[in-house]
């Protein structure tokens, strides 16, 4: 019976001996070459493994150290491997782990591009499966914070590795950069709302989302004209009469930039318009925003007979589907949007604007100016019908703006509440008032 830890032995066709040492479960591991020609020098080579460890590519190694690597050699499934694993995270000796073929080793970024890729999208089927507003614009923009932001601070991650403190990092990492605290909770959200539902699906093990606070600060403040502006960029002359009447349009009834693009023939009415979609390049024609259409009012004949000689002066034809605010390019699209802005930044320059100050006023500010001007006008429910607002907070949003005869009304409602409360002092000043008062009570109330 061999004593020693060890068996040395010499296999005919090499010419060195070899030796195999016994594992903690008294098993012979794989044979190492003691590199020696006779028995005598091979155990002394053995001992000496045995003191400084057995030689590997790298470094030396332990014979319980070996013993551990056959045991890893041995493993030949993904099973055995997470048994082995799984011990490990549950002494604490492993946090996490990433087995190969799992949908936890796709490479994190990939993961994301096709999570906002719109044709091979397995989360945007779910949701045009169950008939949940979702738009290619949206996953476009979405899909654009991935590439330019997420996939430089996290190249070479798989989807499996991230963790808490990474998500935490990246988070800082956004704060840093000049873009507002909405901007940069979208850019956040592209990359924290697919590992959410990837943590839905079972595809990650945490949610790594969790418990994370999103920036918060004021909002950029939209510029609204006073109406003595508007009724002055709407006598000058515009080189677009589309972009003019786009922009009335939007004065008077609030109506988003991709609503009126989105306006055929068959939506006019009488004295209104039928809002059935929005324009946007990516989608083309979608429903409007939050899936409901209305019928937008619009009591002003003139306004009305302008809209209808646009569609007589479409060269394109005057069909039913044919667009209100056509493209002189192409029958099947509108005019590009941009033309709305410019040519509402050129009027204002006309008036006596300087371009910095021009360059202030989006198109979108029309949707404020209607919500502002008419908040205190019409109750919340009719203005939320023409609006297409659902909620009192979004109306809220919209409407809160400084406008003219705000100062007037202020004034007006507190002389009518207060006014009564306050002695006539007949020119005289408040301090003469408390004179008279002390002399003649010794007490000034």
């Amino acid at each position: 019976m061999n004593a020693l830890p060890f068996s040395v032995f010499k296999r005919a066709d090499r010419s060195c001996y070899f030796v195999s040492f016994k594992g903690p479960d008294g098993k012979y591991l794989r044979p190492v070459s003691t590199g020696k020609k006779t028995e005598s020098e091979a155990m002394q080579a053995a001992f000496q493994m045995c003191r400084d460890g057995i030689p590997q590519k790298q470094r030396a190694l332990s014979v319980q150290n070996v013993f551990y690597k056959e045991i890893a050699r041995s493993i030949k499934t993904g099973d055995e491997a997470e048994i082995i694993l799984r011990e490990l995270q549950r002494l604490g000796l492993v946090k996490s782990f990433i087995l190969e073929s799992t949908p936890e080793a796709e490479d994190f970024i990939s993961f994301l591009k096709t999570f906002w890729d719109w044709d091979t999208s397995p989360y945007i089927r779910e949701k045009l499966r169950k008939s949940h507003g979702i738009h290619k614009m949206h996953c476009l923009k979405q899909g654009q914070a991935i590439t330019r932001y997420w996939e430089p601070f996290f190249k070479g991650r798989y989807l499996g590795d991230i963790t808490t403190m990474d998500i935490d990092a990246f988070i800082n990492h956004i704060g840093d950069m000049e873009l507002s605290a909405s901007r940069k909770n979208i850019v956040i959200k592209a990359g924290t709302n697919p590992l959410r539902w990837a943590f839905s699906k079972g595809k990650i093990e945490k949610d790594p989302t969790r418990g994370h606070i999103m920036f918060a600060g004021e909002e950029r403040q939209r510029n609204i004209l006073s109406p003595t502006v508007v009724a002055a960029i709407f006598r000058a002359e515009w080189k677009n009469d589309r972009a003019k009447l786009a922009n009335m349009l939007a004065a008077v009834t609030g109506m988003r930039s991709g609503e009126i693009l989105a306006l055929r023939f068959q939506d006019l009415g009488p004295d209104c318009l039928y809002v059935r979609g929005s324009w946007n390049r990516a989608d083309k024609i979608k429903p409007p925003k939050n899936n409901k259409t209305r019928t937008v009012e619009v009591p002003f004949p003139d306004l009305m007979a302008g809209l209808i000689e646009l569609v007589k002066q479409n060269p394109w034809g005057a069909a039913p589907d044919s667009f209100i605010f056509w493209a002189d390019t192409k029958k099947d699209i509108p005019m590009q949007g941009r033309l709305f802005v410019d040519g509402l930044r050129a009027a204002l320059i006309q008036i006596g604007f300087t371009q910095d100050e021009a360059v202030k006023y989006l198109f979108h500010g029309w949707r404020h100016f209607f919500t502002a001007y008419m908040i205190r006008r019409l109750d919340k429910k009719l203005l939320k019908s023409q609006t297409g607002h659902l909620t009192d907070e979004m109306l809220a949003h919209y409407g809160n703006h400084e406008t003219d005869g705000d100062k007037e009304i202020i004034q007006t409602q507190k002389r009518e509440a207060f006014t009564s409360l306050l002695p006539e002092l007949s020119g005289k000043t408040l301090y003469q008032e408390k004179e008279i008062a002390e002399n003649s009570n010794g007490i000034f109330n």
